[in-house]
């Protein structure tokens, strides 16, 4: 009897990269007792950048070669001859393979935006023909990119043989049985990615 069995899963996942520049906390500003005609101006600039690139690889392969092979009776040339049997071949492989993989989102990281980022800015007390302005400026910016890959391969080669039996030239001969051949595979495989 000869079994060959080989089974192999790979999960790979490069996941989380986040860029983030320009961050910038809470701002305030006041300006008073100015001059007449004075330009008087407050500004808050806040920006945010957020890159997310999940990279995900899922691979399984299973490659199994079966043979089996029973040996072959004889009962030839006896007074009185016994049966002649040959034994039993049975192969069996079982493939399972079970694999998550659960990356940031974009709503996850959205926290990101929601920082102390609150601004006061106030002008008071100013001349006359003043200019005043405040100016308040923010921009978020988030890219996502997802790239899942998922593969499966099974290849299975089986192959079983009972012997032969013979009973030949006895005066009194006994019977001749085979022995059973049989071949068996399963295979389950899971793949999920949550993004």
């Amino acid at each position: 009897m000869k079994i060959a069995k080989s089974a192999g899963a790979v999960v790979t996942s490069l996941g989380l990269v986040v860029g983030l520049s320009g961050l910038a906390g809470a701002t305030s500003g006041v300006i008073g007792d100015t001059g007449p005609s004075s330009n008087n101006q407050i500004t808050s600039n806040r920006f945010t950048n957020a890159n997310l690139l999940n990279n995900n690889n899922l691979n399984a392969g299973q490659s199994n070669n079966q043979s089996a092979h029973s040996g072959s009776a004889t009962s030839a040339w006896n007074t009185t001859g016994g049966g002649a049997s040959t034994g039993s071949t049975n192969n069996s492989n079982n493939f399972n393979v079970s694999a998550h993989v659960s990356n940031a989102s974009g709503s996850s990281v959205g926290g990101l935006f929601n920082g102390d980022g609150s601004s006061s800015a106030s002008i008071n007390t100013t001349g006359p023909f003043s200019n005043n302005q405040i100016f308040h400026n923010e921009n978020n910016n988030l890219n996502v990119t997802n790239n899942n890959n998922l593969n499966v391969t099974s290849s299975n080669n089986q192959y079983a043989r009972s012997g032969s039996a013979r009973v030949v030239g006895n005066t009194t001969g006994g019977s001749a049985i085979t022995g059973n051949a049989s071949n068996s595979n399963s295979g389950t495989v899971n793949l999920s990615v949550d993004n």
